[in-house]
This record gives C-alpha cells, sequence and structure tokens, in this order.
C-alpha cells in the first residue's frame, strides 16, 4: 500500500545484519515510508534523542536528530542491547512511549513473542520480512496519530485563551469608552437644547406694583 507524499511516515529500522537492513529499507521505501537504519539499539537512542548510560533513565543525547520517528522496527538478536532492550527503553521514556514498535526475528518462539507484546509491541514479524508485512504498520501509526490529535488541539486551545481574553478586555474597555462618550455627548445635547428653548421662549409679563394713594 503506497502512501501520497503528503501522508509519508518516517520509519527507524534497527539491525546488526548489513543484509537484513537493506533488505527491510528496500520494503519501507517501496511502500513510500521515508526510512532511517541503524546498526544497534544504542544508535537507535541515539537517533531519537537519547543515549543509553546504562542507567534506567536514559538522557538527553547531544546528537539527536530533528526528525519525528512514526515508528520503530527492530531486530529482536543484536549484540549488547537487544530489540526487547530496546523496546523497553523507548516505553520507559516519556517522551517516547508513544512511538509503536515492531519486533523481528529469525526465529518463532512463543515466549520470546509474547513477552515482547506484553511489554508493548505492536507486531511481531518472522523473517525474513515480506512486503505484506509493510502493511500491518500503517493502523499503528495512524492509531498514534489519531491520539495525539486530540492533545495538540488542546495544546493549541490553552495557548489562545490568554490571547481571547486580552481580545475580550481590550473590546469591554472599547465599549466603555463609547458608552460614556456617547452619554456625554448626550448630556451636552440635552443641555443646549435646554437652553435653546428657553431662550426662545416668550419673556412672562412682570407683575404691575399697583400704588396706593
Amino acid at each position: 500500500m503506497a502512501l501520497t507524499a503528503e501522508a509519508q511516515f518516517h520509519v527507524l529500522a534497527v539491525d546488526d545484519s548489513l543484509i537484513d537492513r537493506k533488505l527491510i529499507e528496500r520494503l519501507l521505501k517501496t511502500s513510500s515510508y521515508q526510512v532511517t537504519t541503524v546498526d544497534s539499539g544504542s544508535k537507535a537512542l541515539e537517533f531519537l534523542g537519547l543515549q543509553d548510560d546504562q542507567s534506567d533513565s536514559p538522557s538527553v543525547s547531544p546528537y539527536h536528530q530533528e526528525i519525528e520517528v512514526s515508528l520503530v522496527i527492530t531486530d529482536y538478536c543484536m549484540p549488547g542491547m537487544t530489540g526487547y532492550d530496546l523496546l523497553k527503553k523507548i516505553k520507559e521514556t516519556s517522551s517516547l512511549k508513544d512511538i509503536p514498535v515492531v519486533i523481528m526475528s529469525s526465529e518463532n518462539v512463543p515466549s520470546r513473542i509474547n513477552r515482547c507484546l506484553e511489554e508493548g509491541a505492536e507486531e511481531f514479524f518472522l523473517k525474513p520480512v515480506k512486503l505484506s508485512d509493510m502493511e500491518k504498520l500503517i493502523p499503528h501509526i495512524m492509531k498514534r496519530r489519531s491520539t495525539e490529535q486530540p492533545k495538540e488541539e488542546q495544546q493549541l486551545k490553552h495557548s489562545q485563551q490568554p490571547q481571547q481574553t486580552q481580545q475580550n478586555d481590550h473590546n469591554n474597555l472599547l465599549v466603555t469608552a463609547m458608552a460614556t462618550d456617547s452619554s456625554i455627548n448626550s448630556s451636552n445635547s440635552s443641555n443646549k437644547r435646554k437652553a435653546m428653548d428657553e431662550s426662545l421662549s416668550p419673556e412672562r409679563p412682570r407683575p404691575r406694583c399697583r400704588v396706593t394713594a
């Protein structure tokens, strides 16, 4: 299933085998995904913005790539950090835990598969990976997008509230000023009209004084 250019997603592929990396890269590009390949779990964490310092909480890497990764697909059996270890690191990191992770392995071991799925893996592919497997990735990517969109809208709403409050305050001040000005003008007009009426009214006859002899 090919994606449109506007809907391209970036997949990080992790495998210590050069042949397997080339294969997964070709399959992903055929399916119109953007692809970055690395040969170890530590390099994957570094690309995601973290560095593995053998602690429970990976720290921010100075070599972080400013690329949004839509999905991570990793081999299970790798020297140093296994695919399962990489999966755990990602799911334990608050900034990365929502990234879908897919595990690949040439060994069909049910206990291994179940352990990865319980830890949060979306899929477990058996090697050699096929083009039809690539079609299973998009639902997991879209599911993440659908959960992120309400968060982004909520953040946008919160960021706009102070601006809206300032605009409302400005409008209220403007309305108050206009009302005050209108009241003053109305009062001035009333005073002028009263003065004009008094100037135009006929003079009343003055009472004559009666002279008594």
